[in-house]
Order: structure tokens, then C-alpha cells, then sequence
């Protein structure tokens, strides 16, 4: 009777890790955390998102299903566990702020919290171990999802949806124009690099009228002169009324966040000038 064998590596293993990790922190803590509300259903979905695509990449490559998968399987596994790690990063400071910090608890739902903070956290090491296994090295011929233009186009679609959900609820950008600048900035820097991340992953980067390098040129530069005026109106006309130390917390993170992502940008910038530049 034949044998299946599965071959091992050393990222199959920090996989495994990782889907492991994910599976005890929403376990724990939808079975005993005793959780409520939309901060807790974010977590659990960080956590249950994590496990459901690590689980599919495991299976998908375990059974060589690379070729039947309609994307690009140089791209996909990384994307998926650099999306993994901010998720997972998000959710290990979110939980004990709110689930644990100043909470009344009996000791039996205060330990699963605890619990699945820790797994959470070690979870994001593990899918950072992931990434930084997976991610090309100088001179490999890899995914663009794999160098660091790549990375930073995932880093900045994730900051650019906790600035959403930040200046959402509540509303923080309809006060004034330049506000819903600022708005269409997010939205529109969002959308194109997210598009970018779709183009690379599904293989169809070639369905583009001009070619992908000379697109991520120009939109990495009207990204970073955009972001660039974002960063400087937003905390501009949000504190002018409010600086005397009245300022939401929420509008304050979206500042920081803003200014972050116009540094991911720029450093976006840099490295696709090089990758296009100095390696053509």
C-alpha cells in the first residue's frame, strides 16, 4: 500500500505554527471569553481569517494544487501572511484594551482572555517568521508580492482601512472640503493599490494599457503627493477648533496613521524607482 509523504520545511512548520496559534485564540475565546460587541466580532474574524487562508495554503501545496488555483501562487501565500501579521498584530492590542484592561471578570473568563491574547500574539510572530522566510532575497527572481514594494502595498491598504473605520464612526470628514479631500486621498490611494495587490495576485497585470513598472512609477508619485497634502490638511482643519486639548482620540490615530502611510508611500516610491530604474 503506498505511502503519502508530505515533504517538510522550515516554513511549513512556522505554517502549521501559526494555524495552530490562530485556531486556540478564537477557540479560547469564543468558547470562554464571555465576548461581546463589534471590537470582540473584529478580533475573532482576525483570527478566524488567519487560520481559514493559512489552512488553505497548507492544503493547496501539500497536495499540489498549485497549478488548479486561479491565482499566482508566488504571490498569493505571502500576501495572505503579510495580511495575516497586521491582523493578528491589530488584534493582540485591541483584545486587552478592551477585553482586558480595567474589566471586572471572574477568573475562569479573565484566563481564556489571557489566553487568547497570548496565542494571538505569538501568532503574529509566527506569520512574521512567515513573511520574512517567504519574502525575496537580493538577486531572486520572486513575486512582486514577495519584494518590498510588494509589502509596503499591503501595509498600506491595511492603515488606509483602520483610517475608515476611525474617521467613520463617527463621521470626521464632512466639516469642511478639505476634509472630504482628505477622504478622497484614502479612497483613492486605497483603491489603486489594493488593485495593484489583485493585478499581481490573479496574474493580470498585463491587461494593463502601459506596462505594470511604468504604472507603479507614476502611481507611487500622484500617491505620495497626495498623501503628502492629506497629512498636512488633516490635523490642520481637525484641531484649528479644537486645540485646546478637546481632540477625539480617533481623529488624533487618523492623523498618525495618515502621516505613516505617507511614509510607506515614499518608501513604496523609492524602492519601485529602484526596482525600475537601477535594476533596468
Amino acid at each position: 500500500m503506498p505511502l503519502i509523504v508530505f515533504p517538510t520545511s522550515q516554513l511549513l512548520w512556522v505554517r502549521v505554527v501559526a494555524l495552530l496559534f490562530t485556531c486556540v485564540a478564537f477557540s479560547v475565546a469564543a468558547h470562554g471569553g464571555s465576548l461581546y460587541g463589534g471590537n470582540a466580532d473584529w478580533c475573532i474574524f482576525c483570527w478566524a481569517f488567519s487560520f481559514t487562508c493559512t489552512l488553505l495554503v497548507l492544503l493547496v501545496e501539500q497536495f499540489g494544487l498549485q497549478a488548479r488555483i486561479p491565482v499566482s501562487w508566488s504571490n498569493f501565500p505571502i500576501t495572505v501572511a503579510c495580511y495575516a501579521t497586521l491582523l493578528c498584530l491589530s488584534a493582540s492590542v485591541m483584545f486587552p484594551v478592551f477585553f482586558l484592561k480595567d474589566q471586572r471578570l471572574s477568573k475562569d473568563v479573565r484566563d481564556h482572555r489571557i489566553a487568547s491574547t497570548v496565542f494571538s500574539c505569538l501568532a503574529a510572530v509566527a506569520y512574521m517568521g512567515e513573511v520574512s522566510l517567504s519574502k525575496a532575497r537580493p538577486g531572486e527572481v520572486a513575486g512582486y508580492m514577495a519584494t518590498a514594494p510588494g509589502l509596503l502595498k499591503v501595509c498600506q491598504t491595511f492603515t488606509a482601512c483602520i483610517i475608515f473605520i476611525l474617521i467613520s464612526d463617527p463621521v470626521s470628514y464632512d466639516r469642511h472640503t478639505a476634509l472630504k479631500w482628505c477622504m478622497a486621498v484614502y479612497c483613492i490611494c486605497f483603491i489603486l493599490s489594493m488593485a495593484v495587490v489583485v493585478l499581481c495576485v490573479g496574474e493580470c497585470t498585463g491587461c494593463l494599457p502601459i506596462p505594470f513598472s511604468k504604472f507603479l512609477s507614476a502611481y507611487g508619485l500622484l500617491a505620495v503627493i497626495m498623501y503628502l497634502t492629506a497629512t498636512i490638511i488633516w490635523p490642520m482643519f481637525q484641531f484649528e477648533k479644537q486645540y485646546r486639548g478637546t481632540e477625539s482620540p480617533k481623529v488624533i490615530a487618523a492623523a498618525v496613521l495618515t502621516a505613516l502611510n505617507f511614509l510607506l508611500y515614499l518608501a513604496d516610491l523609492a524602492y519601485t524607482a529602484r526596482l525600475v530604474f537601477v535594476s533596468g
